[in-house]
Parts: C-alpha cells; sequence; structure tokens
C-alpha cells in the first residue's frame, strides 16, 4: 500500500474515524483503525461491535492495499507532523508514515481478524446538519448518565413523513423537540438511539450540508441507525445498535393548562442562577419566590452562606384568583442546564401546581406567544417547611 495525502486531511481523517475506538479494548485487534486504500480513496474506520465510524477521503493511491495499526498512536502522530504531504507505505508487517523530515514506523495489527463494519441501512430521510445538531444538543442534556438503567440514557427519535421528534428523559427532567426533515418514503417510526453516540455524531457532521439518517433492522432482530454527511474532509459515517426496552410514556407531561407563568429575560436568569447556586447545599432546593413583577432566588448552606437575587418578570395569573402558586423548588445543576439550551431572549416557566413538574418554552418577545418546538420540564424539588 502506498498513499501521498496532506497532512491536515490525514490528522483529521484519522480523529474522525478515530471517535469509536474504546477507551479499554477487552479485544485488542478493536484498538486499531483500519486503512483500507483503492482507486483515488482512503477509507478509514474503526469498530467496536456496537458503534463504527468510517471517512472516505480523497487520496494519491501509488499501490493499493489494506493496513491496520493502533488508532490512537496513528492519530497522536498525525496530530503531531508538520504541515506538509504525507506518504504512508507499508512494508511486510509495518506501516512507515514520512513528512518531510519527519518518519515513523508502526507495528500492523492482523487485519484479516478485524470485524466487519455494520452495512449502511436504507436511507429513511434527511435534515439540514446545523439543524439537527441544535436539536440534538437541546435534548441531550436530559438524558440519563446511569448505564445500569440504559433506556433513560437513550434519545427517543419518533420519525414521521415530515417530523423528527427527539425525546428524552432521566426521570427528573425531559426535554423534546420536534424539527421538519424530508423522509425517502415508508411508514412513521421510533427508533431508540444512545444519547451519547447521537450527540457525538450530530457534532461530527455539523459541516455537513446535510445529515441522512438510516435505519434497518437486521436478521437477528437488532435494530441500527446510520447517519452519513459529506464534509470538507470527504464522506463521514456513524453507524450504531439501538437501545432495547420500552422508552417511559412522558409526553403528557408537556402537555398542561398553567395555573401561573412567569417570563423573563433568558440571560438575566441564567445568570442569577449561576451566581445564587454557589450557596446552594448538595442536594437541596434553589428556591423561586413568586410575585407579581418580580421573581427571586433563594439559596443557602445552613447557617453559613446565604443568597438572594431578584430579577423582573411578567407575572401572570391564569385562574383570576390572585397567584395560587407562590414558590417553587428546583434543582440548580437542572435549571442551569435547561435554561443553557435555549436560544431564545425570553424564556416562560409555566407552572401547573405546587410540587408539580414545570415546563419551560422559548420566547422571541417577553409578551408574544412561546416559540414552537421545544419544551423543557424539570420536576419540582420539595420545599422545607
Amino acid at each position: 500500500m502506498k498513499i501521498r495525502l496532506e497532512r491536515d486531511v490525514l490528522a483529521d481523517a484519522v480523529a474522525w474515524a478515530a471517535r469509536s475506538l474504546p477507551i479499554r479494548a477487552t479485544n485488542p485487534i478493536l484498538s486499531g483503525l483500519k486503512i483500507e486504500a483503492t482507486g483515488g480513496e482512503v477509507v478509514l474506520s474503526s469498530y467496536d461491535y456496537e458503534t463504527s465510524a468510517k471517512i472516505t477521503t480523497q487520496a494519491e493511491v501509488g499501490e493499493e492495499g489494506v493496513a491496520l495499526v493502533s488508532g490512537r498512536l496513528l492519530a497522536d502522530i498525525a496530530r503531531s507532523l508538520p504541515h506538509k504531504v504525507v506518504d504512508i507505505s507499508t512494508i511486510e508487517h509495518s506501516v512507515e508514515l514520512v513528512c518531510g523530515t519527519a518518519r515513523f514506523t508502526l507495528q500492523t495489527l492482523p487485519s484479516d481478524e478485524y470485524p466487519p463494519l455494520p452495512a449502511m441501512p436504507t436511507p429513511a430521510g434527511q435534515v439540514r446538519s446545523a439543524d439537527f445538531a441544535a436539536a440534538v444538543a437541546q435534548v441531550v442534556v436530559a438524558a440519563g448518565r446511569d448505564e445500569l438503567l440504559p433506556v433513560f440514557t437513550g434519545v427517543k427519535m419518533e420519525i414521521t413523513a415530515d417530523e423528527i421528534a427527539l425525546l428524552s428523559t432521566d426521570r427528573y427532567r425531559m426535554a423534546l423537540k420536534e424539527l421538519p426533515w424530508q423522509a425517502e418514503g415508508g411508514e412513521d417510526t421510533t427508533a431508540l438511539v444512545p444519547g451519547k453516540v447521537l450527540l457525538d455524531a450530530a457534532k461530527a457532521l455539523a459541516n455537513s450540508d446535510e445529515v441522512v439518517i438510516s435505519l434497518s433492522e437486521d436478521p437477528n432482530g437488532e435494530g441500527i441507525i446510520g447517519f452519513t454527511g459529506i464534509g470538507g474532509t470527504g464522506k463521514c459515517e456513524i453507524t450504531t445498535r439501538l437501545l432495547d426496552g420500552e422508552f417511559p410514556k412522558v409526553r403528557h407531561l408537556m402537555e398542561i393548562d398553567p395555573l401561573v407563568t412567569v417570563r423573563a429575560n433568558t440571560a438575566e436568569v441564567i445568570a442569577a442562577v449561576k451566581r445564587v447556586a454557589l450557596v446552594a447545599e448538595r442536594n437541596t432546593s434553589m428556591r423561586m419566590l413568586i410575585e407579581p413583577g418580580v421573581i427571586t432566588l433563594e439559596a443557602a448552606t445552613g447557617d453559613q452562606a446565604q443568597a438572594v437575587e431578584g430579577l423582573e418578570a411578567v407575572v401572570e395569573d391564569h385562574t383570576g384568583a390572585g397567584l395560587s402558586i407562590a414558590q417553587a423548588g428546583f434543582n440548580p445543576h437542572y435549571l442551569t442546564d435547561a435554561l443553557s439550551t435555549l436560544d431564545s431572549p425570553f424564556v416562560n416557566f409555566s407552572f401547573t401546581a405546587p410540587g408539580k413538574p414545570c415546563v419551560l418554552t422559548q420566547l422571541d418577545e417577553i409578551d408574544g406567544a412561546t416559540r414552537p418546538g421545544y419544551r423543557h420540564v424539570i420536576m419540582l424539588m420539595r420545599l422545607p417547611t
């Protein structure tokens, strides 16, 4: 195998393909990154039996061939090379990289023992990459982190002919984002995608114009989802196995008739929450006091430290009987996460009853209608009496 390509192209391609390499591989062969040279293209890929990453880029191929080398070592070397043309060639059981006066020799791994990558499933449709990346970032923040409860670590994708709905929950908060897309036929379907992989794929393909989403059911009954994008480096593909299990029914928690709504400047609320949270004792709530025209945030660490900050707000009672909800208890970490996902200048808090979930939505104007498409629910904490 003999390949010639620019240093930046190599470094970007290797870094992209190495994203699926396991940190601690149970099988040493899975720590390898596969290099395939054919025609005028080079394909770099990695696979850990769950998630695969593959990139195809243009290169001068003097001699076709296949090689498997340590992926993380190759990524470190590629980043360190000078900005010159790189020549890659195989010599018996090693791969040699030459860039200017720098020369590296890597021992190869047995490529015939490397597992074949899963085939890219049938395309289901495509969506603008920037919109997809933004939507995933808004939803993944509410996904669980506990690997012992895998269903909650996933993001449920509800796919119809003209819309994708992304839904996540860790039982204490929920996020829903709906965005339009172009389907390529087929029936309405759902898929439970690992949240970490979905976020990584969305970020990795953000520089593409479009992201093609593909779905399939393999012969063993295990679902596979694939993401494809064309970027500056080349054609990028990611596949991963879908999660098993039934995602909890939580959509009804977002369909509420609020008794009280609070509207405020998003940036001001974020800044105030972060300041007041500095004295919040671990696992205790941040209190929001609700009064006409103002909300007050309070937190404390016993008698050692207290913080109070008031903010102007538009407070509206929808019962006509005066403010039926005068205070609410938030987990300050969850509240900060939720507010940080908003891309609107103003935020709307919808309260139904003391201790019941609060729904956050986006506002372009403080006295305007809520922007459709995104809702974030936070379960309120019990306040000390």
